[in-house]
This record gives structure tokens, sequence and C-alpha cells, in this order.
């Protein structure tokens, strides 16, 4: 079962996700409020525990990010990490400046936190591994662990909170960001501690996805399905462009840029912490991770199959330029 799990496009967060959300939308008694028998008992945390777990997580994948880096691993980390960031907090703001008040139904459905959640954060493990295959540099795959930052609500929250799309209370923010940071602290501090927590990054991922798939109500958010895909081609076609260039400024051919223009997995988690501290996206959040779910879908399938393409024509385009080049 597991093979079958790996082989579906960010298997590991998408199936667990599902099973919790026909649990929510066949047995909805079961996660009542009034349900004194099952919220309390393991099996309730199990399954409605999503916070905890994710606290967890991001503590163990704080702890992968070594802060003695190379130079080039920095300065592309942060290329394309700011590229990511930069395009969410561009469209954040085109979003309040154009929509208005229709932050929440912006386009076919999508509202801005949707949206912002999606463009925010790359899939680490998609990069890492068309990177291992098709790039030239292994300090191309070893930028992620710059790029990583994106990762968790933090980035979300200050886009929305800057362009005046949500407003969070500033303890917001430190409590947001405070896991990844004692991760990191852990795992620069002793390099046991980044072994021991470097498997949590994996493990803790369907056990949150069980649990947030258990706040979605399948009868209420038929309607993602073709917002989620739309919203998945925009950040392969907007965030590529941008990071292409981006890495081509700083000594890359571009692969890299492409390579990182997809969705996390650990994304679709985003609109449910954020609307457990902004109680406006509440309405919304089950919507959200549907439709952010799907935009992981669409560009875990388009971005290998463009970055390929793209491996080929840099490839091409090296063989031409070594032909034209006078023999010495």
């Amino acid at each position: 079962m597991k093979r079958w799990v790996d082989r579906v496009p960010g298997g590991m967060m998408l199936v667990p996700l599902c099973v919790g959300a026909l649990l929510r939308t066949f047995f909805p008694h079961l996660f009542a409020s009034t349900n004194d028998v099952f919220r309390p008992s393991f099996t309730g945390g199990l399954l409605t525990g999503a916070i905890p777990f994710l606290a967890a997580f991001y503590v163990c994948l704080g702890s992968t990010i070594d802060l003695r880096q190379t130079g080039y691993i920095v300065k592309k980390g942060f290329a394309l990490w700011l590229g990511k960031i930069g395009v969410a907090a561009a469209i954040g703001e085109s979003i309040r400046i154009f929509a208005g008040g229709h932050q929440n139904d912006v386009f076919i459905g999508l509202s801005a936190l949707a949206i912002v959640a999606a463009f925010s954060d790359t899939n680490g493990g998609l990069y890492m591994a068309l990177m291992g295959q098709l790039g030239d540099k292994v300090e191309d795959v070893a930028a992620y662990s710059i790029m990583s930052l994106e990762s968790g609500p933090f980035f979300t929250m200050l886009i929305l909170g800057v362009t005046g799309l949500a407003s969070f209370p500033l303890l917001a923010f430190v409590y947001a960001i405070l896991p990844l940071c004692i991760g990191i602290a852990l795992g620069n501090w002793d390099p046991e501690w980044r072994t021991f927590l470097k498997s949590g990054t994996q493990i803790l991922i369907p056990f949150f996805a069980l649990a947030l798939g258990t706040g979605i109500d399948l009868t209420k958010v038929a309607s993602a399905g073709i917002s989620g895909v739309v919203l998945g081609v925009l950040v392969v076609t907007i965030t590529g462009i941008v990071l292409i260039v981006l890495d081509r400024v700083t000594g890359g051919s571009g692969l890299a840029g492409i390579a990182a223009a997809s969705t996390a997995g650990n994304a679709a988690a985003v609109p449910a912490v954020v609307a457990a501290i902004y109680v406006a996206y509440k309405p919304i959040a089950a919507l959200a991770t549907v439709q952010v779910s799907a935009c992981v879908i669409v560009t875990a399938i388009l971005t290998p199959i463009i970055t390929a393409y793209y491996a080929q024509r840099v490839s091409s385009r090296r063989v031409a330029d070594k032909r034209l080049s006078p023999s010495t």
C-alpha cells in the first residue's frame, strides 16, 4: 500500500488528507463539538490534532537548516526564496488593490488565503529530486536548506498582514515561527539533534494531513477542483518565469528556478493555521485547503515535465555552443 501512496504526487500528504475528509463527510457526528467521548480521546486527538502535529513537524524541519552553508548555496537559496516570497507578496498587494472587499472570492472561487499560501511555499522533495537528477551542481540541491524557511504559516501571515488582507497581533508572528527557530537552534547546536529530528519531517506528514482532512466536508467543496487546477498552473507559470530569471542572474542555467516552481504539500496546512488566528478566514479555510491540495498535485505533475524539457533545451544549447566555438 505504501508503494501505491508513494506513486501518487504528494501522496503522503494528499492520501491521508482525503481519508480524513471522507471521515468528516460521512461521519460528521464524530467531530461535533458536543461529542465529549470522542474529542478528548486518543482517537479524537489523532483525528483532530493538526496543530500539535504541525508544531512538531516545524521543529523537525528547522533542524535540517544548516546556517554554515557555502556562499554559493546561500546566494542561490536566498535568491529562489526571495523570488517565491516576492511573487506571493506582489500578488497579495495586487489583490488588495484590485479585489478590495472580495478577497475571499478573487477569481473563480480562489481566495487571497489560498493564493498566497500556494505561491509562497516550494515542494522541497520535488526540487531536490529534480536537481539531483538533472542539475549540474550538488550545491543547487543544497540550496533548499535556505528555501525551506518558506515552510509554515509565518510568511503567509506576514504577506497577508503587510498587504492589509488580514490583521495579526505581533505575538502571533513570534509563535508562528518559534517552532522552526527551535529546530534551527537544535540542529546547528548539535549535529546529533539534526540527525535525530530529520526523520520527523517525513513521519509527521501523514498524521497532520489526516487531522487536516477531518476539517473538510466534501459536500461543501465540490467546486474546488477547477480552481485548484488553475491555481497550480498559475504557480508553475508565474513563479517559473521569475525564478528562472533569478537563477540565471545568480550564475545558474535557470533549471533550479523552474524546479522550484511548485507548491509544497505542507502548504495545504497553512489555511487552517491562519484561520485559527484570523477568524475572518474561518468560513473559507476548508475550501482553501482543498484548493491548495489540488494545486500541490498539479504542480507535482507539471513541474517535473517542464523541468525535464528545460533541461533538454539547456543541454542542446550547450552542445550547439561547443560546436560553434573555435577549437583550440
